[in-house]
């Protein structure tokens, strides 16, 4: 039989791992095919990774551990679980039961039907979210979508059932920082997407605050696309340009006898031309951090121990 493989990354989730482990299996003893349950420990804190060896003592030929030295983040455990998967069929899915595995059955019916390479989830409502969350997320991918070469999907999740091509040509793409919602659609593949209302945790918190959701989506945008330098670019000519009229008006008021303030004019100048040099400084110092990322060549992670 074809093998799934199931990658779970986790960071401090051990509320949720047994639970998932029940509600996975439930489901993929159904299928026709073996699976096997890649679980990543990103550095937990609390007993996730006591609880993910117990599972792996118990199943060891069904459940593999992956343990980082310490917290790498979710795109890290995400590249470590693709690159330990071994099989036919490959999905991505989250512990804490926000991606329902009811959907998998479906998933690998909609793919055989149609000759899909990849189907993934998507959420058409974002209830129990803040709503500045929500409306954050909408104006992200909103923005991302004018400037990037392909479309992420509104509300699209990291949950898909991928063919192995798919994901060896995603495993293929060696830069250091890595933002998967545009990897899995820079690759290409035909892909169809299946609808689901929210669902919220099964137990435990959600580890991304606003700040982190933000810097996520702050990464997207630098790694897929050059347009804010070049929206700097066009800041800067226009802002001197109109400047530059500014000055002359002035310069024709002085002659014509008009009463004006040059040290408020000089002022008012000065800070203006600071304030827009800062923010190009700043867009340019976020595509050479990824730059100096890259060029120093580190690995994504480090693991510590893999129990298979």
């Amino acid at each position: 039989m074809a093998l799934l493989s199931i990658v779970v990354p986790c960071y401090n989730e051990e509320l949720t791992v047994d639970l998932f482990y029940e509600a996975v299996t439930e489901v993929v003893n159904k299928m026709d095919l073996d699976h096997e349950i890649i679980f990543v420990n990103d550095g937990s804190k609390d007993q996730t990774l006591n609880k993910m060896l117990a599972l792996h003592n118990a199943h060891p030929s069904e459940v593999k551990v992956v343990d980082f030295s310490r917290n790498f983040g979710k795109e890290a455990a995400l590249l470590a679980g693709l690159r330990h998967a071994k099989g036919d069929y490959v999905t991505v899915m989250d512990s804490d039961l926000q991606d329902p595995p009811a959907y998998l059955p479906r998933m690998l019916e909609t793919m055989e039907k149609n000759g899909d390479d990849v189907v993934g989830t998507r959420r058409v409502t974002r209830a129990g979210e803040p709503k500045i969350r929500s409306w954050f997320a909408r104006q992200f991918y909103k923005l991302i979508n004018q400037w990037i070469e392909v479309e992420i999907v509104d509300g699209a999740r990291d949950f898909r059932l991928m063919k192995r091509q798919v994901v060896d040509s995603i495993l293929s793409l060696k830069e250091y920082s890595r933002f998967s919602k545009g990897l899995f659609v820079w690759v290409g593949y035909q892909t169809e997407y299946l609808e689901y209302e929210n669902i919220e945790r099964v137990a435990g918190e959600t580890k991304w605050s606003f700040f982190k959701l933000f810097r996520y989506a702050l990464d997207g945008i630098v790694e897929y696309t050059n347009v804010p330098l070049r929206l700097s670019e066009f800041a800067g000519g226009a802002l001197t340009g109109i400047m530059t009229l500014e000055l002359l008006v002035l310069l024709v008021m002085s002659l014509a006898g008009k009463a004006v303030s040059f040290n408020a004019v000089l002022l008012s100048a000065v800070l203006f031309f600071g304030g827009v040099i800062l923010l190009a400084i700043g867009i340019v110092g976020e595509y050479l951090s990824k730059t100096y990322d890259e060029v120093k060549g580190r690995p994504q992670y480090i693991i510590k121990k893999y129990y298979e």
